[in-house]
């Protein structure tokens, strides 16, 4: 009868540290999940955010063709996806920056409008630099 208590209380002992381990292998799991879909997210929005402004530097959003089209689905997608995944700041940059492209006008030579594209530019690098911070933090 004697024996029979240490081993209850190693076998308890083991036990929980089974649970525990478990517990942060999932935590640890979910966290890279998470930062997985952040970051194919944000490549997604990034990649079609710059596909759009290299296409709107040529043509108006309004005179678009099925190319536009699908290049503003693309960034809708992404960003809706953003809005699942990130946090405010994030998406508050994403909007910024979606709303900045989609009111874009092709440059046709003109300073002013140079300087239009440089400062969406500008916005898609803090976009990507405030998205590396989140996805280095999950």
């Amino acid at each position: 009868m004697g024996n029979i208590l240490p081993v209850a209380i190693g076998a308890c002992l083991g036990l929980i540290g089974v649970v525990f381990g478990s517990w942060f292998t999932a935590r640890r799991q979910d966290r890279m999940w998470l930062r997985e879909q952040k970051l194919k997210a944000g490549v997604g929005f990034n990649t079609a955010v710059v596909q759009l402004i290299d296409y709107l530097r040529e043509t108006q959003l309004s005179n678009d063709g099925a190319g536009a089209n699908e290049l503003v689905g693309r960034t809708q997608e992404a960003r809706s996806a953003l809005y699942l995944l990130c946090a405010d700041e994030t998406v508050d940059l994403a909007d910024a920056l979606a709303r900045r492209v989609w009111s874009s006008r092709p440059s046709e030579g003109r300073d002013d409008r140079r300087a239009e594209h440089g400062e969406t530019e500008d916005l898609l690098r803090r976009f990507t630099h405030q998205l590396r911070q989140e996805i280095a933090g999950t």
